[in-house]
């Protein structure tokens, strides 16, 4: 069991690396929510982290309900996936001071000293990927022959995984 655990985190990890930016979604009052964030740059182990403000709408969404979905795209590698799992607050200095950079400082002009800097923790219990590393034209010509047989388009490879 903990080698197919071990299996997805490094496939997780190998789909995610050197995408920056992906769709946070949360639960506010029945319906989702999404706004972009900046992964934090660090071996993934099967947590995600985002530096954020304990003061803002997707903190107060958490608080309520930890149900999150993080969905990262790299369309020119044709990389896709959806990453599930539990949001939680986290003031953890020695994370903080591993994840800034001095870019940060526009978001927190008192800098690691903000009072309101904290992380989030995305705790993944679940991912679905889709990894298509075919060329466009070596797409383009599935679909035509997809359509000129009357057979399924091959997307490449899509899987399910579990972390929990």
């Amino acid at each position: 069991m903990q080698d197919k655990k071990q299996d997805s985190i490094a496939k997780i990890k190998e789909l995610t690396e050197g995408i920056d930016f992906c769709m946070l979604t949360t639960m506010d009052g029945g319906y989702l929510r999404s706004r972009p964030m900046s992964t934090q740059q660090f071996e993934f182990d099967g947590d995600l982290w985002f530096l954020t403000s304990d003061n803002t709408h997707k903190m107060e969404e958490i608080a309520k309900d930890d149900r999150v979905n993080v969905a990262y795209s790299q369309p020119d590698e044709n990389k896709y996936v959806s990453i599930s799992g539990r949001g939680e607050l986290s003031r953890n200095q020695e994370k903080i001071d591993e994840f800034w950079n001095p870019a940060m400082q526009a978001w927190f002009p008192e800098g690691k000293d903000d009072p309101h800097l904290c992380l989030l923790k995305v705790s993944v219990e679940q991912a679905e990927y889709w990894d298509a590393p075919s060329s466009k034209i070596v797409q383009l010509v599935g679909f035509v022959k997809a359509l000129a047989t009357g057979q399924e388009a091959d997307y490449g490879e899509n899987e399910k995984i579990t972390l929990k």
